[in-house]
């Protein structure tokens, strides 16, 4: 199965592992609860969906690379005690808590839930001396005299033997105690997370041109040369970095991340000519509605060139809809401290004192769930753009009071006055980014008619997280005019191949 599946794969197995049954006990044993085992190869994402699931079902996750540790930091130290049996004393020799557990634990104490994920990577690379210990801990949820907290499920990850040589083969007993989940490279699954995830127009856009360099492992004489989904994310990173600070992008630096000289200089290649058609096509003026007069020779351009200029129309729309996305999260956010300080202040409570305590504990929040990894980017990035907001209305409150004396409804309409400031510049910009998805279909339609160009522009319009999300809440008469031109099934993806090798 692909990376998404497997996500989804997990998320059930918490859904089915924490179900409790009218006596409070788990409806499956701890005992009967196998472990997960995901076998496959390194950097397709099994670590990063292990933070994604535990977020979204809110548990908490512990992870830790196996290989990294000794039997004695699984297990414990040894040390002595006194005990009786039988009425004559004996020495017994007793461990100390794993470090393993002592994380759990740990955890479970700083976030105040009891149920969660422990990840262990690499497992079947384990050393010899630490082999043993490994499979007595799948098999039993033990390491040492130590028993892993009811509610914590067990994942564990490896890459099969041909991409790591240290890989140990686990027997017939232990394979029978997991469940193992063989996962495999998809671009697709990856490229519905890419969109969500903001990765580079340029990525998107070359892979869908060369799906092939998607995921490469090969090997000569001299070296090993890889390409890998994780690499390509972190690319994409720097990319974004690089051109927010204005610094060159060289094929020195992509060859950092594409381990592979042959794809990262096509990709090099392909990220200048990417910028160039950026400025040739003028997509700023494109969204705003003032079209090329060359329509003719976009329209007779190369078939991965239209792809290109395809990309960064999506791109550039999806930035403006994921900022939409974040401003409406914020003032939800925002509503409900409102409503609070409604509350706080037909109690008699000062609103800047309230709106301080607000702001404190969002930031206990944050502190809180990022020790945890509880909290995932996006929204400590939405709680933060709130607390910024509160302390410009506390600012705001604060100079305002130093003219007038105290008056609680004065108090709270200064601050429903800049909410609604907020609000009106969010529907502005809300406007505007329809208008521009509304130019872009017109430019499309323009250049194109209803051909397979549209039918692209569509696909991937209706494949991103952002975009549907703009759509279903906001609408666009345009998207749903042309929307009948989609094609059942997965007739998009056969248009652009065959347009490519019609295109040479």
């Amino acid at each position: 199965m692909n990376i998404k599946e497997a996500k989804q794969e997990i998320i059930n197995t918490v859904r089915a592992y924490t179900q409790r049954d009218e006596t409070g006990a788990y409806e499956i044993p701890t005992e009967r609860q196998r472990p997960i085992l995901l076998i496959g190869p390194p950097g397709i994402g099994k670590t990063a969906i292990m933070e994604q699931v535990a977020q979204e079902c809110g548990i908490n996750l512990v992870a830790y690379t196996i290989t990294h540790h000794t039997r004695q930091s699984a297990i414990g130290l040894p040390f002595i005690t006194d005990k009786s049996y039988g009425g004559r004393p004996y020495k017994v020799t007793e461990y100390t808590m794993s470090e393993i557990i002592a994380s759990v634990y740990d955890q479970i104490e700083q976030s105040g839930v009891q149920e969660g994920i422990l990840f262990l990577d690499e497992i079947n690379c384990v050393s010899e001396t630490l082999a043993p210990t490994m499979l007595q801990f799948l098999q039993y949820k033990t390491f040492g005299t130590h028993h892993l907290p009811e509610g914590f499920l067990i994942v564990t990850a490896g890459n099969p033997p041909q991409y790591n040589k240290s890989v140990r083969d686990f027997d017939i007993a232990t394979l029978d105690r997991v469940r193992k989940i063989n996962v495999e490279e998809d671009f697709d699954a990856w490229k519905e997370y890419a969109y969500k995830a903001g990765v580079h127009g340029s990525v998107i856009a070359y892979l869908d041109i060369r799906r092939e360099n998607f995921y490469r492992i090969r090997t000569d004489i001299e070296d090993r040369y890889f390409v890998t989904a994780r690499g390509w994310e972190d690319l994409s990173r720097i990319l974004h970095v690089y051109e927010k600070t204005g610094l060159p992008v060289s094929k020195n630096l992509i060859v950092q991340y594409l381990q592979d000289p042959e794809i990262a200089g096509d990709f090099a290649d392909y990220y200048e000519l990417y910028n160039k058609y950026r400025n040739v096509y003028r997509i700023p003026d494109i969204l705003n509605g003032d079209y090329p007069d060359n329509a003719e020779k976009i329209k007779n351009s190369p078939f991965d060139e239209k792809l290109s200029l395809i990309s960064l129309l999506i791109d550039s729309l999806n930035t403006d809809f994921r900022r939409c996305a974040e401003e409406l999260a914020v003032q939800k956010l925002l509503v409900g401290k409102l409503q609070g300080l409604a509350g706080a202040l037909k109690s008699g409570a000062d609103a800047p004192s309230y709106l301080q305590g607000a702001v404190a504990d969002e930031k206990a929040q944050i502190e809180r769930g990022s020790r945890t990894k509880m909290l995932e980017r996006g929204k400590i990035r939405t709680m933060k753009l709130m607390i910024a907001a509160l302390e410009e209305m506390e600012n705001a409150l604060t100079l305002d009071r130093a003219g007038r004396a105290k008056d609680p409804r004065a108090d709270f309409r200064l601050v429903k006055a800049l909410f609604d400031k907020r609000e009106k510049q969010r529907q502005e910009e809300i406007t505007k980014a329809g208008d521009r998805l509304t130019h872009s279909f017109e430019f499309m339609s323009r250049t194109f008619g209803e051909g397979q160009e549209m039918v692209i522009f569509l696909s991937e319009l209706s494949a991103g997280y952002y975009s549907l999300q703009f759509v279903s809440e906001n609408g666009n008469e345009a998207y749903y005019k042309y929307n009948k031109l989609l094609l059942p099934g997965n007739q998009e993806e056969a248009l652009r191949q065959e347009a490519l090798q019609l295109s040479g």
